[in-house]
């Protein structure tokens, strides 16, 4: 308790720019935990699926009994399942529904990244201002009188030092989760794109042998 104390009042040293620089820090802790609860939760592709899906042949029925396993949140049951559901219209058809889910997955990723970019570049702007003005608190000092008290002059220093490196701290910290985000993002959608091709392959292999749709085989009864 009197550690946290002591850090406390040492960061009250840095003056009013403090106190922003911490709600952003708190703002990028809160975001990077959001984040890494909602990629668990979307992300998680198990290994017996991925290898169902590289398989030259595989039935429809094993897949979607395994899509069903996975949770209703997860990408890979949403944009899979979006191209099992539409096997049986035309490829070009299913590719095009296909891309439209993966760019709404790929924004409910990237939901909150912007922000953490914003704080990386922010942060250090923020600290560099409380560097300014502790310097010239302390240039004040200095040049208000012929007699220079050191306690005034070093607690402005202390002030830009310390608005500094808490600028650079949480800009640092931001950064990492940023690019570990994006990352895991950037991972998941080229997964995607590749396990949807091998399934609109298949698709057009399944076309190609006349394996024909529900619809053509309804239609082709009334006509008879």
């Amino acid at each position: 308790m009197q550690e946290l104390a002591g850090a406390w009042a040492a960061l009250r040293y840095g003056g009013a720019m403090i106190y922003p620089l911490l709600l952003l820090g708190a703002l990028a802790l809160v975001i990077m935990v959001d984040r890494a609860v909602v990629y668990a939760g979307m992300l998680r592709l198990p290994r017996k699926l991925f290898d169902l899906v590289e398989a030259y042949e595989f039935s429809w029925s094993e897949l979607e009994a395994g899509l069903l396993q996975l949770p209703a949140a997860s990408a890979y049951r949403r944009f899979l399942g979006v191209i099992a559901a539409n096997r049986t219209r035309p490829a070009w058809w299913v590719e095009s529904r296909a891309g439209d889910e993966a760019g709404t997955i790929e924004k409910t990723l990237s939901r909150g990244l912007w922000m953490l970019e914003t704080i990386v570049t922010g942060a250090p702007l923020m600290g560099l201002l409380g560097t300014i003005t502790g310097m010239m608190q302390a240039f004040k000092v200095i040049g208000a009188s012929s007699l220079v008290a050191p306690s005034q002059v070093t607690a402005g220093v202390a002030q830009a030092l310390i608005a500094t490196a808490l600028g650079l701290l949480i800009a640092i910290l931001a950064l990492f989760g940023f690019n570990f985000f994006a990352r895991m993002q950037s991972q998941a959608i080229d997964r995607m794109e590749r396990l949807g091709s091998r399934l609109l392959d298949h698709i057009r292999l399944d076309q190609a042998d006349g394996v024909e749709s529900p619809a053509r085989i309804t239609a082709a009864g009334a006509g008879a």
